[in-house]
């Protein structure tokens, strides 16, 4: 795609969407995004140029979501004519071993990364709710988390052994050095930056790029990835889907459903490679 076709697509969508009284890209939702795909298909459009338009859209929305400016990606789950439901990327089991692998290091800001990351995958916390957790939201003796998520909704979500002892070594180890930096040491806050300040979205996205790229995983990864594959695993182990849907802070079941059709998929996938008639 040219960078002035890019260009003119996304200014059409502007267009589109001020003629809704949007004017934040915080504001819109797949619902928006749908309307103006279905107003291209109406209009004669040709499935090429909808599918360009809407390529546009998610790079858009993933440049955003590295700049830190939104969390989640309502083109994520859009299709495009003539072709399948997109579905989120997830991490397998074994791309999440060398993800999490723990650090042989004992730097502060390399603990504070692999904490933050087992953090994320053992409770699908969104990148906005990971970094404006703070001290008092953990109970580790009780292995919960207190999660304040949209619309300050609360919920409390578990976490395992894993994720414990990386907090655990993060906590007693790696926090109070970063904290020494800034009098007031981060005045609470879990995940503290190099100068002892709140860990930014922005530097968390970054960390999740930066590890990723060091555990030689190939996948598009964004810390969304950590909570889609958070999801896919529990229902692939077995869980209910209203537990599942809890824990995620999902308003509407609906929503949560999507990760069955990834669940779906994984046994497609299994059965295919393991069937000796497939």
């Amino acid at each position: 795609m040219t960078a002035a076709a890019y260009a003119s697509d996304l200014a059409q969508f502007v267009t589109f969407a001020e003629g809704r009284g949007i004017d934040s890209p915080v504001q819109l939702s797949s619902g928006e995004l749908r309307e103006f795909l279905y107003q291209l298909k109406e209009s004669g459009r040709a499935p090429s140029s909808i599918r360009r338009k809407l390529s546009a859209l998610r790079s858009y929305f993933g440049f955003l979501q590295a700049e830190g400016i939104t969390d989640s990606d309502p083109s994520e789950l859009l299709e495009g004519p003539k072709t399948g439901r997109r579905l989120p990327t997830v991490l397998s089991p074994a791309e999440i071993e060398r993800l999490l692998a723990p650090p042989e290091e004992d730097s502060p800001l390399v603990v504070r990364d692999w904490a933050m990351l087992e953090l994320m995958y053992a409770t699908g916390i969104r990148i906005s709710e990971t970094v404006t957790l703070r001290l008092r939201d953990l109970d580790l003796d009780e292995q919960l988390v207190r999660v304040r998520g949209k619309g300050a909704k609360e919920r409390i979500v578990p976490f395992g052994r894993a994720a414990l002892d990386a907090l655990t070594r993060y906590l007693h180890d790696s926090r109070p050095l970063l904290a020494q930096a800034r009098r007031q040491g981060g005045d609470g806050t879990l995940f503290l930056g190099r100068r002892g300040r709140p860990l930014t979205r922005k530097g968390a996205w970054d960390i999740v790029r930066r590890q990723v790229a060091a555990a030689g995983v190939q996948k598009r990864v964004t810390p969304h990835t950590l909570r889609h594959t958070f999801a896919t695993h529990l229902l692939q182990g077995g869980a209910d889907i209203a537990a599942v849907q809890e824990m995620l802070g999902h308003a509407d079941i609906s929503t949560t459903q999507i990760y069955t059709h990834l669940d779906r998929r994984y046994l497609s996938e299994v059965h295919r490679q393991c069937h000796p008639r497939a």
